[in-house]
């Protein structure tokens, strides 16, 4: 009998997801296709594997068997990949990294060329992400690594069967419309009377910025609702309200709109979430120092280099 890996990968989403369509997207596979993998995969090991409840699947008791073992399996060939890895000199890997648009614009590029420079073996392929979504897709297999953040007034929830090692922290700061404010600083308050531009509640970043706001004793009025910002900018500096930017962002405004430091900051640390392994990868440690160094030279180095423990 001889197993395949992309069809136990397909068995333990099936396990995580409930359904097949919810497995297949989470694959990128079409749900026919999860369906006739799982169908030959019941047919090499002689057993029922899943039984159906309406829409939902469940993994049989023989499944569950099963699982147990492609858990031990999967687990395998990720520490012969890294044993593989720690045994050369040089090191050679292919790494997929998840990333949202102010990390690939203010950090990627500088850090991909210092990596490359130092460590040519190591390649690293790059999907763009909403932040929200990047510590599951790692969870899920889409993605070694993947940039997560956490704000001072809105912290992420963690899974323990991941590793995030922080690799900057930066502030946010008001971008309003140019000559709107006099002084070098601004509370939340002083902005409260303002249309505000900011991205939806269920972001982390308009849920941390609308934490923020509530602890000055306010609810932004919120005139605009968009998700990058670099839009956000833009309607900024047309005179249509105000918000608040990261330092990444910073490189990104056009003209007509102030940046002013906050007189109480809002923090947020960047990080990059791997899954958490025994035997770390050596790829994915050098591509964390490369990211760390380039933070580093930009102002916002990180705090500390160990881990971050898991929380509630």
């Amino acid at each position: 009998m001889e197993l395949s890996l992309r069809r136990l990968q397909m068995l333990r989403e099936l396990h995580r997801r409930g359904t097949v369509t919810a497995a297949a997207a989470a694959l990128h596979y079409s749900p026919s296709g999860v369906s006739q993998q799982l169908a030959q995969l019941e047919r090499e090991v002689g057993v029922t594997l899943v039984e159906r409840f309406g829409r939902r699947v469940q993994l049989t008791d023989l499944g569950l068997v099963l699982l147990e073992h492609a858990e031990e399996i999967l687990g395998a060939v990720e520490r012969a990949t890294t044993a593989l890895e720690q045994a050369q000199e040089g090191v050679t890997a292919r790494l997929t990294v998840g990333v949202w648009a102010s990390v690939a614009a203010g950090l990627l590029p500088r850090s991909l060329t210092t990596l490359a420079a130092n460590h040519p073996g190591i390649e690293v392929h790059t999907t763009e992400l909403v932040p929200e979504q990047s510590a599951a897709a790692v969870l899920e297999g889409k993605f070694d690594a993947a940039f997560v953040i956490d704000y001072s007034d809105h912290e992420m929830d963690w899974d323990p069967s991941l590793t995030r090692t922080v690799v900057a922290v930066e502030r946010l700061h008001a971008a309003v419309p140019a000559e709107t404010l006099l002084g070098d600083t601004v509370s939340l308050l002083q902005l409260a009377d303002h249309p505000w531009i900011l991205s939806g509640p269920r972001s982390h970043f308009g849920r941390a910025v609308r934490i923020a706001c509530h602890k000055q004793g306010f609810a932004p009025r919120i005139a605009h609702t968009v998700e990058e910002q670099p839009t956000a900018l833009a309607l900024a500096a047309a005179g249509l309200g105000v918000t608040l930017v990261s330092d990444l962002a910073l490189a990104m405004k056009p003209e007509g709109v102030d940046i002013v430091a906050l007189d109480k900051p809002v923090m947020r640390t960047i990080s990059l979430a791997h899954r958490a392994s025994s035997a770390p990868r050596r790829s994915i440690d050098l591509f964390i120092d490369a990211v760390r160094t380039t933070a580093a030279e930009q102002g916002l180095g990180a705090s500390t280099s160990l881990p971050l423990a898991a929380s509630d």
